[in-house]
């Protein structure tokens, strides 16, 4: 049974950064695969933020573009979200999400429907 675990989230200022990870077990993925990370603020849905895929082609949603970057190791089999200059909008429940199959630009990468593994989530909460 695959499991996706985050870590690294916590508070920080307007202005700061901060670097999630989330490690994955149970598996090595081969072949084609993508793996995201989403967020949801209270009482918002769930918002994808950044993909990547399995030949480490990136997308970004515009709300982050430039101040978020997505990166693997596949060697520790661990996906990363490294957060800069953070905003309070981007306060959020941060999850990373894996679909181990398939071309990853084949479907709406964004949407949290397109994919099926998911970790648990970390808190990211950023002051003003």
């Amino acid at each position: 049974q695959v499991q996706l675990v985050e870590s690294g989230g916590g508070s920080v200022q307007a202005g700061g950064s901060l670097r999630l990870s989330c490690a994955a077990s149970g598996t090595t993925y081969g072949g084609s695969y993508c793996m995201a990370w989403f967020r949801q603020a209270p009482g918002k849905e769930r918002e994808g933020v950044a993909v990547i895929d399995s030949d480490d082609i990136t997308s970004y949603a515009d709300s982050v573009k430039g101040r978020f970057t997505i990166s693997k190791d596949i060697a520790k089999n661990t996906l990363y979200l490294t957060m800069n200059s953070l905003e309070p909008e981007d306060t959020a429940m941060y999850f990373c999400a894996a679909r181990p199959y398939g071309d990853c630009w084949s479907g709406p990468v964004l949407s949290s429907g397109f994919y099926t593994i998911w970790g648990q989530g970390t808190q990211v909460t950023v002051s003003s």
